[in-house]
């Protein structure tokens, strides 16, 4: 099996064009709601996270396959972004517009607004355009400034930033503060805005961040990061997140990467060969990714695939697409930091092959099932929904492509 042929067959003959099949011409942007049985709703709502992560990774597709003619989906879902998600009076970006751009959800979440400043230097990378760099770093001062304390990030607030229940990023029966995933991902964001503007108050924020992984997220009897928190830490739900942790070892990696080296390009990972030593960050971080990635080996890893979590100590079987597609990445990275661990990238075969076999759906019309069970029988969820999109799959294609 040659896993990278197969991902970019399946990238550019698949992904691609399921998701450029999705462009609104007549509203702007993508269409944001398909059923399982592949009904398109051109009048669904279009969440900030599905269009924010579709310019993502048209941006990177662009650069990364060197294919110019991407740029135009680019631009289109920019254009949306910039003009009907960005709240001019406020700051920030709202939570979802309606299918024609009117405000649908004027609610303003760390999260999705982490996922602008993302799609904007990704973009800014990929085009030139000084214009998405600005309005990244605004974004960026409007969440130092109104989306967190001074212990770290919060989550949900109206529309002129009065703090609100966290109820999109909580789960499980539970109302958090704070929570792992949010401050996983503004790390993302951060990652890509100090890469392409070497910004010395983003740097800055990213290494509390990382301090902040390592010291309030991080369970190091556990061997797991925490998910759901108060606003003084304390972990709310006894939950492992399979998932989560492997997703969280190679963009912690990354983050260490890019502090140490910002010249490098989209999704291209180094651990200390340019500069020919490990950055102080990339030794302070080894440890726990480390962790991260041999632990959900010996806890959910089943030989070709990874269910998507632990909660009170019983597993939650679903086989959720973007949990093996972070497994790939996860174990392609540690492969990468060392490549006498040809382990880890035989479980990235493994789970390409489940993956391969299981989740893409070859069903004219559609893309990927949103999970199976542990046999691989899909569930009759939709295709695309606002958190059902091309960030985990596209950007998993676009790292294996870039690195291996």
């Amino acid at each position: 099996m040659d896993m990278k042929q197969e991902i970019k067959k399946e990238l550019t003959g698949h992904i691609i064009p399921f998701w450029k099949s999705l462009r609104d011409d007549t509203y702007g942007g993508y269409y944001g709601f398909m059923d399982y049985d592949l009904k398109l709703d051109r009048r669904a709502v279009k969440g900030c996270i599905l269009n924010s992560r579709i310019l993502c990774f048209f941006s990177n597709a662009a650069m990364i396959l060197k294919d110019e003619a991407l740029l135009d989906e680019a631009r289109h879902s920019y254009e949306f972004l910039v003009t009907r998600f960005l709240d001019t009076k406020h700051g920030g970006v709202y939570w979802s517009v309606n299918y024609d751009g009117t405000p649908d959800d004027t609610m303003k979440h760390t999260y999705s607004n982490s996922f602008a400043i993302y799609a904007l230097a990704s973009y800014y990378d990929a085009t030139g355009d000084h214009e998405a760099l600005d309005i990244a770093l605004s974004i960026f001062y409007i969440i130092e400034k109104h989306m967190r304390d001074a212990a770290g990030y919060l989550e949900a607030f109206d529309r002129d930033f009065s703090p609100v229940r966290n109820e999109a990023l909580s789960e499980n029966g539970v109302m958090a503060t704070r929570t792992m995933n949010t401050i996983l991902h503004v790390m993302e964001a951060y990652t890509e805005l100090y890469r392409v503007s070497k910004d010395p108050d983003v740097k800055a924020r990213l290494e509390e961040i990382l301090s902040i992984m390592k010291g309030k997220i991080w369970n190091p009897e556990k061997k797991r990061q925490e998910v759901f928190f108060d606003r003084e830490y304390h972990s709310l739900l006894d939950l492992y997140s399979f998932g989560h942790d492997i997703e969280s070892s190679w963009l912690i990696d990354l983050t260490a990467s890019v502090l140490s080296n910002p010249d490098q390009g989209p999704l291209e990972v180094h651990f200390g060969e340019k500069a020919g030593q490990k950055s102080d960050w990339m030794q302070i971080m080894d440890p726990l990714t480390f962790e991260m990635r041999e632990q959900v080996l010996r806890c959910a890893f089943d030989g070709r695939s990874i269910p998507v979590e632990c909660e009170k100590g019983v597993v939650k079987q679903d086989r959720v697409w973007w949990v093996q597609c972070e497994g790939i990445n996860g174990y392609v990275t540690g492969y990468l930091k060392d490549k006498t661990k040809t382990y880890y990238l035989k479980t990235a075969e493994k789970l390409w092959e489940f993956t391969r076999d299981y989740m893409v759906d070859s069903r004219a019309g559609s893309e990927w099932f949103w999970y199976t069970d542990e046999n691989g029988i899909p569930a009759h969820d939709p295709i695309v929904e606002p958190w059902k999109c091309p960030y985990h799959n596209g950007r998993m294609c676009l790292l294996v492509l870039n690195n291996l």
